[in-house]
């Protein structure tokens, strides 16, 4: 499961830089929440370019 989070993070680094082409930005959503349990923070990073979105949640 680790080597495929590295894969998919090497992929969106090499496509952020313009390595295939044209440079794409990536986008960052973040969040933080308070509750009962305590807080949560979560977020994702992503990449869209044309038909296909590449996102990694954490």
């Amino acid at each position: 499961m680790r080597n495929v989070i590295f894969a998919l993070i090497g992929l969106a680094v090499l496509a952020a830089c313009g390595v295939d082409g044209e440079p794409v930005q990536p986008t960052l959503n973040a969040g933080v929440g308070v509750g009962d349990s305590g807080v949560h923070v979560g977020g994702a990073v992503g990449l869209h370019k044309g038909p296909v979105s590449v996102y990694l949640g954490f």
